[in-house]
């Protein structure tokens, strides 16, 4: 009886492990979860009625389980807690509200949670309004002051908005490894990266480059850049998307193994295989130029979300190019109109995309056509334009243009606007009475409609000059005949180094059709004629550097140990040989051309000087044409080109540049020269009759 029992037991372990198992096993495939956080800034909210939006994304293969809210937040201290309230929206949906109270801290706490089935996939938006009142009416119905500057509600930037979720696996298609590859979560917990072989050629960097630059345009977290690195094992161990760029010759043996020498025979392969759990995509190719072909594929992100399989095929008739850029251009500000709803100020912004070396030139205009609630105080009410939030005109409602108004002005050149910039329709819709009595009616509204227009009118920035940058190296979002000189030895500096150039610059790039060259060892001068050149390295081991030392304006001494001191600044020379350095000159090698030199004595402070451009949160410190930066952080910039006197512009050189101003010219020159036919016509006739005449 016991051994029976003993049986009896052992087997029902066995079937409760049995039935156990396949749960274990499904645990393991099961999704990751996961939790995103985004921080608000610092804001302030003024006034009586008031408001602030912080927008914060969620991807497409994301299932949110909630998001939590947490708000820091200071009060007026004079502040009637019965009579004010804040409410917080969801996607224009009202969620929570409370009266905020003052505490003995002086800044207090909201944690609260939003229920899932408010959230969308993409962008969503945050809205915290507040109704602030700090004065107390003296009698029912009473007016309260109009002065509220003492009615305010600070939310500190260590607020945050965190979405927690479940990560879907990466599917077996190029589309869904792209969309995981730029993800922010991918991006932000260093996850991905794009390897090339540790013996790489010229053309395998080339091909990584357009790859990268491709993702850097899309990635959505501006302060984490794409790594480009080299392939190893290890790198499958800490990454969980790869994408792979190399000739077959050097893809390793386990690659080899799935994709044949056959299969890539006269053309390139974009293949999406699982390396050591890891998905990896692999862009391989005999022929350097097909692979050089297939890198500009993947940074054709159009193209890349089509492909809903594991495999591309890329022929030299195959079609890649991106479209070229229009920078003189009519664009909508929306596709379908937006509305506006609220009274006090409402804003909707407009992001405008322009290449980085395009500022705009005369004669930009912007079109506004909107219409607008008739409950509105019309004396009170109009609506302001901003670009990039300096106000260039306003005009006041008015009700006999409620159904259809517009305002058109012209963009001014003072602005000096150049790369991307925004621009804004602010409305101020008062309400009648709106400070003595609760507004019982419908909420204003206005609505921009979607024929509203702006007319580019733009021109080159053409200035050496790290204020103009990324140009000479990009023009109208194209790279522009660029060569990358390499340092002779290659360590994981130089290719953090590489990653920084080029994550900037591929966010800059709209187009995958420009040029980017990768050079080393002795070149002949032929080779950097007709090029902008990127030098990278130190003096000792770059030779375009080494041979063009004394062009540069921060110079290394004798022996090429460390930087010297210079008109601008004096120089330790200990100190000279712990810093990096960052210039930008005419080229030596061809008139009307650049060079950048990425300097120091040794590659860690060459890499140092790169991520003074390895983003736009670190560009705004460089200005001029050199740049010097230590490992503290400190970082000096100066301008050594002497500012030349622009010449006056003429009034020929500006009607050349405007097309609609020499149309008109030419119509009323037709004109003026048959008004002159007609006279000389005339005279004749008239002569004529008075020869005839006198005969």
């Amino acid at each position: 009886m016991w051994n029976r029992s003993v049986v009896r037991v052992a087997l029902s372990i066995f079937l409760f492990l049995g039935l156990l198992l396949p749960t274990v096993q499904a645990e393991n495939l099961s999704t990751a979860a996961g939790q995103m956080q985004t921080h608000l800034s610092d804001t302030s909210l003024t006034g009586g009625i008031t408001y602030t939006q912080q927008f914060f994304r969620v991807e497409n293969y994301w299932n949110v389980t909630s998001v939590d809210i947490h708000l820091d937040y200071q009060l007026s201290q004079l502040l009637q807690n019965e009579r004010s309230s804040v409410t917080l929206y969801m996607n224009g949906t009202p969620f929570h509200s409370f009266r905020p109270q003052l505490g003995e801290k002086a800044q207090q706490q909201l944690n609260l949670t939003v229920p899932a089935s408010m959230i969308i996939k993409g962008v969503n938006t945050l809205m915290v309004q507040g109704h602030l009142e700090t004065n107390a009416p003296v009698a029912q119905n009473a007016c309260l002051p109009t002065d509220n500057r003492d009615n305010w509600l600070q939310i500190a930037k260590s607020s945050r908005i965190a979405v927690n979720y479940t990560s879907d696996p990466i599917q077996d298609s190029i589309q869904d490894f792209q969309r995981h590859f730029i993800g922010q979560d991918s991006v932000t917990n260093g996850q991905i990266a794009i390897a090339v072989a540790p013996e790489n050629t010229s053309p395998e960097l080339e091909a990584a480059t357009y790859a990268l630059s491709g993702l850097a345009r899309v990635n959505q977290v501006t302060d984490k850049p794409i790594p480009l690195t080299t392939y190893s094992s290890d790198l499958t161990k800490t990454k969980q998307a790869l994408i792979l760029v190399s000739l077959y010759e050097h893809l390793p043996a386990e690659v080899k193994a799935v994709i044949k020498e056959g299969d890539v025979a006269q053309k390139a392969v974009l293949q999406l295989l699982d390396l050591n759990g890891v998905k990896t995509l692999i862009i391989t190719s005999n022929d350097a130029t097909l692979l050089i072909k297939a890198g500009r594929l993947a940074a054709n992100q159009t193209l890349l979300t089509q492909i809903n399989a594991p495999q591309k095929e890329v022929l030299a008739s195959t079609e890649v190019d991106t479209p070229a850029v229009n920078v003189s251009r009519t664009l909508p500000l929306t596709e379908s109109g937006d509305k506006l709803v609220g009274d006090r100020h409402r804003e909707k912004a407009y992001f405008i995309s322009l290449p980085g070396n395009r500022s705009i030139a005369d004669g930009s205009k912007l079109r506004l056509n909107f219409r607008y609630a008739r409950n509105v105080d019309f004396e009170r009410s109009l609506v302001t334009i901003l670009v990039n939030d300096t106000p260039i005109g306003s005009k006041r409602l008015s009700t006999e243009l409620a159904d259809g108004d517009h305002m058109e002005l012209t963009i001014p050149k003072s602005l000096n606007i150049s790369g991307n910039f925004t621009v804004k329709a602010a409305f101020d819709l008062e309400l009648k009475n709106n400070s003595c009595l609760a507004n019982e009616d419908q909420m204003p509204w206005a609505f921009v409609e979607k024929d509203s227009l702006l007319q580019l009118n733009t021109k080159d920035r053409t200035e050496l000059l790290f204020n103009n940058y990324p140009y000479p190296f990009l023009r109208d979002g194209s790279y522009n005949q660029v060569t990358v000189v390499l340092p002779t030895t290659r360590d994981v500096y130089l290719y953090q180094s590489l990653t920084n150039v080029f994550n900037l610059l591929g966010r800059y790039a709209q187009t995958n059709t420009g040029n980017v060259q990768f050079v080393a060892g002795n070149l002949q001068s032929e080779q950097l004629k007709g090029r902008q050149i990127i030098a990278i390295g130190s003096y000792e081991d770059n030779a375009v550097i080494a041979a063009n030392n004394d062009k540069l304006y921060f110079r290394y001494g004798a022996g090429g140990q460390g930087f010297v001191s210079n008109e601008k600044l004096s120089i330790e020379s200990g100190y000279g040989m712990r810093i990096g350095s960052l210039q930008l000159i005419d080229s030596p090698y061809q008139s009307g051309f650049g060079l950048m030199a990425v300097t120091g004595s040794r590659p860690e402070y060459a890499y140092l000087a790169s991520k003074l451009i390895g983003s736009e949160g670190s560009l705004w410190q460089v200005f001029g044409d050199g740049a010097i930066t230590d490992a503290d952080g400190n970082v000096q910039a100066y301008r050594f080109k002497k500012e030349a006197a622009s010449a006056p512009s003429t009034a020929l050189d500006e009607v050349l540049a405007r097309k609609d101003v020499l149309g008109f010219m030419a119509a009323a020159g037709l004109v003026a020269l048959l008004i002159i036919l007609s006279l000389i016509l005339m005279i004749r006739k008239y002569a004529k009759k008075k020869r005839r005449g006198l005969r």
